[in-house]
């Protein structure tokens, strides 16, 4: 009877150790933070017009979940000219990362329910049959863009919890 329950106990711990859980972390010295099932490495990089661009990748599971975080040189006080901002972004990460298909941005996205944030969604593909699904946020000072990829089928429900976990300063 005990080495049933030796058995079990060990089993269970066995489980417990290979379960996926969801951390929160900091994105470099941004002041924005995201919650992920592993943790990215950052690199800093200024865009054109003097933006910080910190960028960071991490894999869990077969899944790549990446993350953007762009704190503008300058904030941009309309929303909808930031959400525009945004999208040119999205569209510029299309063509770097070799997109062949997009769903199209789906709209009128907020931010934990944050009137002041504007966020956009879409799925994609690329030349070597991985499945994208990307979100942007921004609020005009930050843009937050969170995308997983894999050749695998996206868990929608696991994934969501990701994407939707961009947090501004």
């Amino acid at each position: 009877m005990n080495k049933t329950y030796l058995l079990i106990f060990f089993l269970m711990l066995l489980t417990s150790l290979n379960a996926q859980t969801l951390k929160k972390y900091a994105i470099s010295n941004s002041g924005c933070s995201y919650y992920s099932y592993c943790e990215a490495k950052w690199e800093l990089s200024y865009s054109q017009d003097s933006s910080r661009v910190f960028t960071g990748e991490c894999l869990n599971d077969g899944f790549y979940y990446s993350v953007i975080c762009v704190k503008l040189a300058e904030a941009v006080s309309d929303l909808s000219a930031a959400e525009l901002m945004m999208i040119s972004y999205l569209d510029y990460l299309k063509t770097s990362f070799e997109i062949t298909s997009a769903a199209g941005y789906g709209k009128g996205h907020r931010l934990q329910n944050n009137e002041n944030t504007r966020g956009v969604l879409d799925y994609w593909s690329d030349k070597v049959k991985n499945n994208w699904k990307v979100k942007g946020w921004t609020n005009g000072k930050f843009i937050g863009i969170m995308m997983v990829y894999s050749q695998k089928e996206l868990p929608e429900t696991k994934i969501n919890v990701f994407l939707d976990s961009f947090r501004l300063p």
